[in-house]
């Protein structure tokens, strides 16, 4: 069992920078491939970015990239979404989640997710 715990979301203007964290709790948490996605009002989840279980590989969506940076440190069982240059349209509900594989992209394939935190970038 993993607990995700997101925190860091808030109101920010655009081209403005953002750090979210993700707290997870569990000794395994190094076995996780882990990722971030984000639901808009209306809108489906989606895939915003993942890393590795030893953090030597990461994806990005294509709306992302160049602009967000994910990172984890194993030792404090936390993984970080860096947010730079944001736009209006990345505001959304941030979701960490785990999945007891390497690394996906596949929101299916994810076994927990945390509650969510809110990110609402200001035109």
């Amino acid at each position: 069992q993993v607990q995700l715990v997101e925190s860091g979301g808030g109101l920010v203007q655009a081209g403005g920078s953002l750090r979210l964290s993700c707290a997870a709790s569990g000794r395994t948490f190094s076995r996780y491939g882990m990722g971030w996605f984000r639901q808009a009002p209306g809108k489906e989840r989606e895939f915003v970015t993942a890393i590795r279980w030893n953090g030597g590989t990461t994806y990005y969506a294509d709306s992302v990239k160049g602009r967000f940076t994910i990172s984890r440190d194993n030792a404090k069982t936390t993984v970080y979404l860096q947010m730079n240059s944001l736009k209006p349209e990345d505001t959304a509900v941030y979701y960490c989640a785990a999945a007891n594989r390497p690394i996906t992209m596949t929101t299916r394939e994810y076994d927990y997710w945390g509650q969510g935190t809110q990110v609402t970038v200001s035109s």
